[in-house]
């Protein structure tokens, strides 16, 4: 599960900036091109398009946090009660805070408010682990004491991804690439291979660089570990928000491939996203903040047809 280390500054109102799903898989669209500098602008385009299936998340904590000289450190944190029995898979089982807690969190002062989430793949049947992922995901607002209400109002309650994106909004998508493992220098960098008559080898760099500077650069192409990468797409638009797949239908014939079947809420985003199927994702507000107007994307035509060649 990727980590997300940087926060936007947010709105001034208390608000999540965060969330997560799992990568279902990949399909096409025929939507009205919305970028306004493009060549087809106005026009009908054919687009990759990537299916996020992301069922509500349960808020089961909430912590201050104070910056110190040393870093963040936690000031105050309370737990909610009814967390999901799978969430012992993940953590030892906290009860409810008790009524003193919830006040000295409430009196608590710091620098920056969090929730901690926890999602609930029970509800999805393409994802064969049941144990909840846990991650925190910070409060934006003008006011602390606002953003420290908030918390406390949405602690121990489903918190939908409607509280972080809508349809025509951007957010930014952190992931963790597919793994191959260690690789040599043709597979990780598609050097050329070496002449048929190299006494020594074919699949290897010619030199690993000149004598001065007498250390190998790390421009150098060389083997070592190929994808399982931590990476971060910005500015992603949100195409479409399906609350209901049963009635509003999005699994092609035979389902998505390494996949199945969609039966909780999905967002559908324009491009492809890190990772393989079933990896979890996490969304962030966008960091570098596009100005440019909101507007719900025309979708004229998306694809369910079989992805296995049927």
């Amino acid at each position: 599960m990727p980590r997300i280390r940087s926060w936007p500054a947010g709105p001034k109102q208390p608000a999540l900036e965060g969330f997560a799903g799992y990568k279902v898989g990949m399909t096409h669209a025929f939507i009205v091109d919305y970028r306004k500098r493009s060549t087809t602008a106005g026009q009908e385009v054919a687009v990759p398009v990537t299916v996020v299936e992301v069922p509500p998340a349960r808020a089961v904590a909430a912590r201050v946090y104070v910056r110190d000289p040393y870093g963040m450190r936690v000031a105050s944190e309370v737990w909610g009660g009814d967390a999901p029995p799978d969430l012992t898979r993940r953590v030892p089982s906290h009860p409810a805070s008790s009524a003193e807690a919830l006040e000295a969190f409430g009196k608590a002062s710091g620098d920056e408010v969090r929730l901690v989430l926890a999602t609930q793949p029970k509800l999805l049947t393409g994802v064969p682990s049941k144990t909840p992922a846990l991650f925190e995901v910070r409060v934006a607002g003008e006011k602390f004491a606002d953003r420290r209400a908030f918390a406390l109002d949405q602690l121990g309650k489903e918190v939908p991804v409607d509280q972080l994106t809508k349809e025509g909004e951007f957010v930014d998508v952190v992931g963790v690439t597919k793994g191959f493992g260690f690789q040599g220098h043709i597979q990780r960098w598609g050097v050329k291979l070496q002449p048929r008559k190299n006494s020594k080898h074919r699949r290897m760099i010619g030199t690993l660089g000149p004598h001065n500077p007498s250390f190998v650069s790390y421009r150098i192409p060389q083997a070592g570990q190929q994808g399982y990468h931590r990476r971060t797409q910005i500015n992603m638009r949100v195409l479409r928000v399906v609350r209901d797949p049963r009635s509003d239908p999005i699994t092609p014939a035979g389902g998505f491939p390494h996949y199945g079947e969609v039966r909780s809420a999905c967002i559908v985003l324009h491009g492809s996203l890190p990772g393989p199927a079933k990896r979890l994702l996490r969304f962030r507000a966008p960091l570098r903040g596009r100005v440019a107007a909101v507007e719900k994307v025309e979708i004229r035509y998306l694809s369910t047809h079989s992805k296995q060649g049927a």
